[in-house]
């Protein structure tokens, strides 16, 4: 039940359900009037099919889906986890002294096994949750701030294998960065991340000397 809660709530959240990402499948549904699932399962892909060429997006309806499903991992597990960690001791007071202390140090080992902690300790700068509302408009996970500009980060989960297909990916959601780059004046960059057993790691690490570029270009004068 717990699982579920988590999965319902993050996906109404970040909008993972909306029409504009999944179609307008309460009448889909109605309009295939499907006798069994697997009937419904090939028109919803057929239709899913056209939903996305109509958006210029080629990518199988499969694919689609699956990209959605690891947007929703990255929320979850980076996001939700990240602001669940910004509790703090004071907030924490009403506890037993023991379970704060405890608690504090095991949500600290979490907190550096995630890959935004990873990314907080290599630069030594505060990388924050994104709006949901930045997020939704502009693909962005977490953003560092600069004075009173912002750097983007998104967190791709892959596979060593699907790298070329997460690069292709990256060039598709380009416009979305570029949009965020004009409005908050610091570049997005996509972090690539695998699970080696309990920890996650970073697949391109050379980004975060390319975002260290980027605080000090945002921070010189102009």
């Amino acid at each position: 039940m717990g699982r579920e809660w988590v999965l319902n709530m993050a996906t109404n959240r970040w909008g993972l359900n909306k029409k504009s990402r999944v179609g307008p499948v309460a009448q889909w549904i109605r309009e295939v009037e499907p006798r069994d699932l697997a009937t419904w399962e090939r028109a919803y892909y057929a239709r899913l099919r056209e939903f996305l060429d109509a958006k210029g997006l080629e990518i199988s309806p499969q694919q689609y889906l699956d990209m959605l499903g690891e947007r929703l991992y990255v929320k979850i597990s980076e996001v939700l986890r990240a602001e669940i960690e910004e509790i703090s001791l004071e907030d924490c007071r009403a506890y037993i002294r023991d379970l704060v202390i405890r608690r504090t140090f095991e949500g600290y080992q979490r907190e550096i096994n995630t890959i935004y902690g990873q990314l907080q300790q290599e630069l030594q700068w505060p990388v924050e949750p994104a709006p949901d509302e930045v997020d939704r408009r502009y693909q962005v996970d977490f953003w560092l701030p600069v004075g009173e500009k912002y750097i983007g980060l998104q967190i791709k989960p892959v596979t060593y294998q699907h790298m070329p297909e997460a690069e292709a990916w990256q060039q598709r959601m380009a416009g979305a960065h570029r949009r965020f780059q004009q409005r908050f004046g610091g570049r997005v960059f996509v972090v690539f991340s695998t699970s080696q057993g309990r920890r996650k790691v970073i697949l391109n690490p050379e980004v975060i000397d390319e975002i260290r570029a980027e605080i000090e270009r945002l921070r010189a004068p102009s």
